[in-house]
């Protein structure tokens, strides 16, 4: 229920989306843990009796106060000074049969600090609670730190105020960008840490390059669409997002995608990122010897040359219809019919990516990957399966381990086909044929793969749900929800024509990890696409969600660009 108060003016002057922001977290939170009873909003100016030595609040002649009440599960008295701190719940239980990290009303409260105002609670523990929000009727400004507010316990908010440091300042790495030519060898280097960044730098000037430094991964974005670098080297740990973030947009922009990308980074995810288009992958902590070698690599690599691709195709028809498909002056297809004619070809001469069918007449594909991961000199080399046969889960598993892409055959393979080799040889799009460009195009600016496609969604979070459904359902989707696991398998196994599920982790009594676990336990579900949606972005979250059964992983807030290319790869898988 709802109580406005009629003496109250018609208009506050504030932020109206901080301030909503605000309101849908208190009443989420009210509704959350609320089982039985109701939940009140009131509006209303603050009552006579009420006094702060707030800073800015006491200074104001008129004080709005927004409560919300609930009779739910309430929050004992010596939990409620912390309940607005980071990450803190009222017990340990809380997390698992209510959801949620924790985050919620630490934000509120830092937004209500923003707006000039405070929240002040009152619970008493089976009876419910009341938060409410003091805001002055005009925005005077942000409230300062020191003694802002007071709660209903009567000590000192100072003691409970969200410390907030001033974000260090990103130290300046003189770099080349002011004095680059056309035809510059350029290295954009996206590393948060200076010493790392230098060495880089000055080995890359030594091997000829001009280089650009970018500290953060917005800024990397950003350099990379204006100066188009002839490569990258990116580290995964930025302060502003993870570098497979920036690996994507990268790889979805037509104009870099083009761009040899490597991955220097503490962590053990090689084949992530080379499934992903990654060009090299090193781990630090790094030797001076192996940073030159892998510059001179990129060097190398980036010469002006046509791309060499090796086609490993039995059929002579096949071979026929995947050279006209993927061939241009920018490249060089080599075909051969047997496996062993396909590790001779290896050992004769560099490629830079081959297709493989996995029906050949010597040997199968598995075995032909297998002896190529054992090779050195060649194991690196990009493969893309290309094949009508059905994969069992342990072949498909089998394949991603050594492979880095599977396309089945099918009514929209090929264009799948020439997007992943056009990816892992490193193609321009934009000097790639018309016709070839509008099939690139068709497969990631167009909804065809997406249209009337049947969709789940799972989030404890119905505000999540209402924003993930509202995007899906513009690009032509059917879309439906579940707000628990035990709702998305029953979902799941009453749903035959479902094509794909995206998960949150975050969930009351059954995470996304056991709900995925049991969805994957169930034969028809093996190949079901599942795309983890999470808040936590740490190391160690991948493999977790990937072990639990999900065929990819996207960090919250969601990039819709990202979450949309997610969704056309996997339903054109």
């Amino acid at each position: 229920t709802t109580d406005f108060d009629p003496g109250l003016g018609r208009a506050i002057t504030t932020d109206p989306k901080r301030l909503l922001q605000v309101l849908k977290n208190l009443l989420s939170n009210a509704f959350k843990f609320t089982e039985q009873g109701g939940v009140r909003l009131e509006v209303g100016p603050a009552s006579a009796g009420w006094s702060t030595e707030h800073p800015v609040l006491s200074q104001v002649p008129t004080v709005v106060a927004f409560s919300v009440s609930d009779t739910g599960i309430g929050i004992p008295s010596e939990k409620q000074k912390i309940i607005f701190e980071a990450f803190q719940q009222a017990d340990a239980g809380t997390a698992r049969k209510y959801g949620g990290t924790g985050l919620g009303l630490a934000i509120s409260r830092e937004l209500a600090h923003l707006l000039g105002g405070e929240i002040r609670l009152h619970s008493v523990m089976g009876t419910g609670s009341t938060f409410t929000l003091y805001l002055p009727l005009a925005y005077q400004g942000p409230a300062s730190g020191k003694g802002a507010g007071e709660p209903s316990n009567g000590k000192s908010a100072a003691q409970f105020q969200p410390v907030v440091l001033p974000a260090p300042r990103a130290e300046e790495i003189p770099d080349d960008r002011d004095g680059l030519q056309v035809g510059d060898p350029v290295i954009l280097i996206v590393e948060d840490d200076p010493h790392y960044a230098r060495v880089l730098l000055d080995l890359a000037r030594d091997r000829g390059f001009k280089g650009l430094v970018a500290m953060r991964g917005s800024e990397a974005l950003r350099l990379a669409r204006e100066y188009l670098p002839t490569a990258i080297s990116l580290d995964i740990f930025l302060p502003d997002m993870l570098g497979w973030t920036v690996l994507s947009q990268l790889k979805q922009n037509p104009a870099t995608r083009h761009i040899p990308v490597q991955i220097v980074t503490v962590e053990e995810e090689r084949q992530h990122g080379l499934e992903r288009g990654a060009f090299a992958y090193l781990n630090k902590p790094l030797t001076t010897d192996g940073l030159e070698a892998a510059l001179e690599r990129i060097k190398n690599f980036t010469a002006p040359r046509r791309r060499q691709l090796l086609v490993v195709e039995d059929t002579p028809a096949e071979q026929m219809s995947i050279v006209e498909l993927i061939g241009h002056d920018d490249l060089e297809i080599s075909t051969v019919s047997t496996g062993a004619e396909a590790l001779c070809a290896l050992h004769t001469r560099p490629f830079d990516c081959m297709v493989l069918d996995l029906r050949l007449p010597d040997i199968s594909g598995f075995e032909l990957l297998a002896q190529v991961q054992q090779e050195p000199d060649v194991r690196d080399v990009p493969v893309v399966v290309f094949t009508g046969k059905e994969l069992s889960a342990d072949e498909e598993t089998q394949l991603r381990r050594m492979a880095k892409s599977i396309v089945l055959k099918g009514v929209q393979s090929p264009e799948r086909l020439l997007d992943e080799t056009a990816l892992f040889l490193h193609r321009v799009i934009a000097n790639l044929p018309a016709p070839k460009q509008r099939m690139l195009e068709s497969l990631h600016q167009t909804d065809e793969a997406l249209t009337g496609k049947k969709v789940l969604v799972v989030d404890d979070d119905v505000r999540n749900i209402f924003a993930l459904s509202s995007l899906l359902e513009r690009h032509s989707m059917d879309v439906l929800s579940a707000t628990t696991g035990h709702e998305a398998i029953a979902l799941t196994e009453g749903t035959p024509d479902l094509s794909l599920v995206l998960m949150d982790i975050m969930m009351p009594e059954m995470d996304g990890y056991e709900t995925m676990r049991r969805i994957r336990q169930q034969p028809q579900f093996r190949l079901l696409p599942m795309i983890a949606l999470t808040a936590k972005a740490m190391k160690g979250d991948r493999e977790k969600c990937l072990e639990a059964g999900a065929s990819d992983y996207i960090a919250k807030p969601v990039n819709t660009e990202q979450l949309l290319s997610l969704l056309r790869m996997w339903l054109h898988r």
